[in-house]
């Protein structure tokens, strides 16, 4: 059974940092691709970063470019997203989420989500 389990969540102050991480279990976490979504109070869900494997390639939204980092630990079958120089606007629930890929098709999973609140 997949699971996907966010940490890391919280209330800073404007400029301050934040380290979120996502535990996952239940599938072959090397072949996935990680990625990191947020949705804020009456907005749709965006995609923030995404980090693939084996190359580890990373894209970010434009908006979090320069000041979000993500990462995978393909040992200890984790994701981080750390984020620096926070914002208002990046107040929202972040979610981890997982693309498995099958044979000829493949399936995204979600964690329950973690929220971050940005604000002095």
């Amino acid at each position: 059974q997949v699971q996907l389990v966010e940490s890391g969540g919280g209330l800073v102050q404007p400029g301050g940092s934040l380290r979120l991480s996502c535990a996952a279990s239940g599938f072959a976490f090397r072949g996935a691709a990680m990625s990191w979504y947020r949705q804020a109070p009456g907005k749709e869900r965006e995609a923030v970063a995404k980090i693939t494997n084996p190359d580890g390639n990373t894209n970010y939204a434009d908006s979090v470019k320069g000041r979000f980092t993500i990462s995978r630990d393909n040992a200890k079958n984790t994701v981080s997203l750390q984020m620096n120089s926070l914002e208002p606007g990046d107040t929202a629930v972040y979610y981890c989420s997982a693309r498995i890929y099958y044979s000829v098709n493949y399936a995204d999973y979600w964690g329950q989500g973690t929220q971050v609140t940005v604000s002095s």
